[in-house]
């Protein structure tokens, strides 16, 4: 729904400079190239494939490169200059971790680590970006954009108000693209540009979805062959048009609202997506949507349940391309459960408004979404962090992301976040906020945790709540939903183990996720905290990872083990700790 409240919207543009002019195209934006970071070619990778590593800065000494998945080391070399590569293992839909460690003073040092994705197809696990910058481009720009979202192994990409207009995206022909054109702010958008961008991300096997929504038309619609008879109506007269208002000249027309179900609408807008299709080489749709718009008519006087009318546009979509993606946005899970859910969709999108606004109703987005798929589609959340602070120049609040991020990775999602810039605003443009140098490097050993450990964390299993006590007072734990003063447990077995995270909101102000004021506080580091919990049967190992700590590497915990009680200490918590448990 990224035209939510256009009249607010349209002041924020004008006076808090969210401009027209074009974001930049800054490799540090949000990237760490600051830090020690070691870099792969592409983003996730096929069963069997050669994974090529880049350092981007000399690292001496005596340094051991190990590839491990989950706990467990699978093998070892020495480092030698800067770059090497690795075949990926065979087994498919697996995420695996590579450090580069010395032993210094007999203990291990480890310098730096990248995750690594092997996955034959980005639905199983989907990390989704953004684009909103189409302008003249040169190809060293686009190299630098996709080479982050690459590092932070994105697989999906949405290119945001791309299409010239909602009911015709292509400006011209499949076979005579004009080779520019204005989208509906009226920037420029260059044909050169989208086959660039599109190409980047295939050669870092990234998916490119086009976005657009399921039934808008432009002012001018009915010179380009949508007739009256396919719109949605606010009465059963036909007298009035839904439409969404956006204020002139900067967009250039407000959008109309056709009837999704409507089946002459659905072969006339598969007919434009074909044009699309054999002018540039997209991978699929992205289907948006703008929430519940309330009593709708058809042009004959009918009801229309817009909601039920997405999964039969999902499907002529489908049956008009059988070979390309689809995703779709549920605004606030409109539509989601009985519609959307059971669609041919790669997996589901939900943008987050209010009401759900804490962070327990992200992890039951998640949850539910789960549900109404019957744990076959995996969960991607847009939800606007520091939103209110976005209206401003400023900068992200670290904390804020990293709690958010924390929750929802926890729970088996990942969030729409990052493109050209971090996320703060439903208009993708808006780039007023800026990363502290703190959170680029939080962020990217976020997403590498988000890979690395794929296989607890988004791999199937059932939510639990384990009992785990404190008994040297270092932390004061309470079961899932988080409560302020509080480490919040959330609990999963996954085949033979009891996976534990613990999330920190001991220091937190608030429980809404969203912090649209940037005023979240950064958790307290807590360490060798004594812990107890009650085991279901005989412990092999006990391990910890965290993003936050080790550079994601596991570590062994030393445990002790009476009965079902089982004693350990665990060595510090920031944000987010991953307790393991192997029967």
């Amino acid at each position: 729904m990224k035209y939510i409240s256009c009249g607010l919207l349209a002041l924020l543009i004008i006076t808090a400079g969210c401009k027209r002019d074009e974001p930049k195209n800054d490799p540090v934006t949000y990237g760490a190239s600051f830090a020690l970071t070691v870099y792969t070619d592409k983003a996730m990778y096929a069963p069997g494939e050669k994974i090529q590593f880049t350092l981007n800065k000399p690292l001496t000494g005596n340094i051991k490169i190990r590839y491990r998945h989950l706990n467990e080391t699978i093998s070892e070399t020495s480092l030698s200059g800067n770059s090497w590569t690795w075949t990926a293992p065979a087994a498919d839909f697996t995420g695996y971790l590579v450090d580069l460690y010395e032993i210094v003073e007999n203990k291990e040092k480890i310098h730096a680590s990248v995750a690594v994705d092997v996955s034959s197809d980005w639905a199983r696990f989907p990390r989704y970006g953004f684009l909103t910058n189409f302008g003249q481009l040169s190809s060293d720009d686009i190299g630098k954009v996709v080479k982050n979202l690459s590092r932070h192994h994105i697989n999906g990409i949405q290119y945001y108000d791309w299409l010239y207009k909602h009911h015709k995206p292509l400006a011209g022909t499949a076979a005579a693209p004009q080779s520019s054109w204005k989208e509906i702010s009226n920037k420029d958008v260059y044909l050169s540009t989208l086959k660039g961008y599109i190409k980047a991300a295939h050669d870092n096997n990234i998916r490119s979805m086009f976005y657009n929504l399921a039934f808008g038309a432009l002012d001018d619609a009915a010179a380009d062959g949508v007739a009256e008879e396919w719109y949605a109506y606010k009465d059963a007269s036909h007298g009035q048009k839904d439409k969404h208002d956006l204020p002139q000249p900067f967009f250039k027309s407000d959008i109309f609202v056709v009837d999704a179900g409507n089946t002459n609408w659905q072969n006339y807008l598969a007919a434009k997506n074909a044009d699309v299709y054999g002018a540039l080489d997209f991978d699929g749709y992205h289907v948006d949507a703008l929430g519940d718009r309330g009593s709708l008519y058809t042009f004959a006087g009918q009801q229309i349940n817009q909601a039920a009318t997405f999964k039969p546009f999902l499907q002529a979509m489908k049956n008009a391309a059988p070979a390309k993606r689809l995703v779709m946005n549920a605004v606030n899970q409109y539509g989601q459960q009985n519609s959307i859910a059971a669609s041919p969709v790669d997996f589901l999108y939900t943008e987050v408004w209010s009401p759900n606004e804490k962070f327990e109703d992200l992890a039951n987005i998640i949850a539910n979404n789960d549900f109404y798929s019957g744990d076959t589609k995996k969960t991607v959340l847009a939800a606007y962090v520091n939103y209110a602070h976005a209206d401003n120049p400023g900068y992200f609040n670290t904390p804020a992301v990293l709690l958010a991020d924390a929750v929802i990775f926890s729970f088996g999602g990942s969030h729409l976040e990052l493109g050209e810039h971090l996320l703060g605003k439903e208009y993708f443009p808006n780039n007023n906020l800026q990363m502290p140098d703190e959170l680029k490097v939080s962020l990217l050993r976020y997403y590498d945790f988000l890979v690395a450990y794929e296989n607890l964390l988004r791999d199937g299993g059932s939510f639990n709540s384990p009992a785990l006590v404190c008994t040297n007072g270092k932390l004061s734990l309470s079961n899932w939903p988080a409560s302020t003063g509080k480490v919040a447990i959330n609990g999963k077995v996954v085949g033979n183990r009891q996976v534990m995270h613990l999330l920190n909101f001991t220091n937190a102000n608030s429980l809404e996720w969203r912090d649209t004021h940037a005023t979240q506080p950064q958790p307290a580091l807590i360490e060798n905290a004594d812990l107890d919990f009650t085991a279901s049967g005989a412990v092999k190992k006990l391990w910890v990872a965290s993003p936050d700590f080790n550079n994601g590497v596991a570590t062994a915990i030393s445990f002790t083990q009476t009965g079902n009680k089982v004693s350990f200490t665990l060595p510090s918590l920031k944000y987010w700790d991953m307790l393991v448990a192997e029967y």
